[in-house]
């Protein structure tokens, strides 16, 4: 689905209020990455700082820390997890996020508390055109392409 330029699969599960995704894995792990509006929105990514393999994340709190030339601030974990894996292709190389941040721009695999739980507060991918719609506007972004 293109939502004013932004590209988001209709594969994922999203955080709209925080500009993440989210994949379920087969081993019970999550990838998470920040939205290609989050990317839009920040601009080109200078640095990305994960937390450690093993930390415990509470739901809310940051799994890690991303900064462009306009912007520093948290990448929100909805769901309360154990970080299992980082992106150290994008620890090296952030911009990965701005290129691709569906595939090799992922940002971390978390194992969640409650991923069935969980799940069912997140936006399908089919149906989250309209909530991304209403998101731009409250936020003021004209779109990817802008």
């Amino acid at each position: 689905m293109l939502v004013r330029g932004c590209e988001l699969p209709d594969d994922l599960l999203y955080d709209v209020e925080n500009n993440i995704w989210y994949r379920a894995n087969e081993d019970g792990s999550v990838t998470i990455g920040m939205t290609a509006v989050a990317a839009a929105m920040a601009g080109q990514l200078v640095a990305f700082t994960p937390k450690k393999v093993g930390r415990i994340v509470r739901a809310g709190k940051s799994c890690a820390t991303v900064e462009s030339g306009k912007w520093v601030g948290p990448a929100r974990l909805a769901c309360g997890g154990e970080v299992v894996e980082t992106n150290d292709a994008l620890v090296a190389t952030p911009t990965i996020a701005n290129d691709d941040p569906y595939g090799a721009g992922w940002m971390v695999r978390v194992r969640p508390e409650d991923w069935e739980g969980f799940k069912g507060q997140l936006t399908d991918g089919t149906a989250v055109g309209p909530v991304y719609e209403a998101k731009m506007d409250a936020d003021e972004f004209e779109g990817c392409a802008a």
